[in-house]
């Protein structure tokens, strides 16, 4: 049988995370504020979105946007459930900070270079970045390689159960890995770097997806 993942969307339902996911030889199950189903599925995958209410971590709202506090609450909802039946979960995007915030860490609002990450008109941004040796990432792409950008937020103090292992020339977190546990995430968009959606300017996002499809699969055997 198929590896099957579970996929927490916004409410606009995009459809390249699951294509991602597909191509990669997965079934995907996604939704906006769907029940856990980690009884069937092999892993979780936390999408991109609007800003995490910043009551979660303990600040008064000062420069966040598109708060969806149901989204929260769904997602805090889903990373107990994965936990518990310990499988392993990816966060994109807003999904990186959900599980930062998740785990006892903090959100920078509004990073102080955040006009270097945010979109340009034509689309996402690109940037170098660079990752920690040995690290999930620098075994996929090395010790530096490009990414996608689309945030104005970023990680501010670490969940002391997270390694940041990936990070731009200005310091923001790109990517994050669990002490102990199959726990991951990246801040850029991978599902936006891949298939019809590739770039000359970044490297394949289809690489980290079919990644965690293994690792599922591992998980899901052992």
């Amino acid at each position: 049988m198929k590896v099957r993942l579970q996929i927490s969307l916004g409410r606009d339902l995009v459809r390249n995370y699951p294509e991602a996911v597909e191509a990669s030889g997965a079934s995907a199950l996604a939704a906006y504020l769907p029940e856990p189903m980690a009884e069937v599925c092999d892993g979780l995958i936390l999408s991109g979105g609007g800003d995490v209410d910043p009551g979660r971590y303990g600040e008064e709202n000062s420069a966040c946007f598109g708060v969806d506090k149901d989204r929260d609450e769904a997602e805090f909802r889903l990373i107990r459930a994965y936990l518990e039946a310990g499988k392993p979960i990816l966060g994109i995007c807003r999904g990186h900070q959900v599980l930062n915030v998740f785990f006892g860490g903090t959100l920078i609002q509004h990073l102080p270079t955040a006009e270097a990450h945010v979109p340009e008109k034509t689309g996402d941004r690109a940037h170098e970045t660079r990752a920690e040796a040995g690290s999930f990432l620098a075994v996929l792409y090395g010790a530096r390689f490009s990414v996608n950008s689309a945030h104005h937020q970023g990680i501010g103090r670490v969940a002391s159960e997270l390694t940041p292992v990936h990070w731009t020339e200005d310091g923001v977190i790109e990517a994050c890995a669990h002490k102990t546990l199959p726990v991951y995430s990246v801040q850029w968009h991978p599902e936006r770097m891949c298939l019809g959606r590739a770039r000359a300017d970044t490297v394949d996002g289809l690489r980290l997806f079919r990644w965690f499809v293994d690792l599922a699969e591992k998980s899901k055997k052992a």
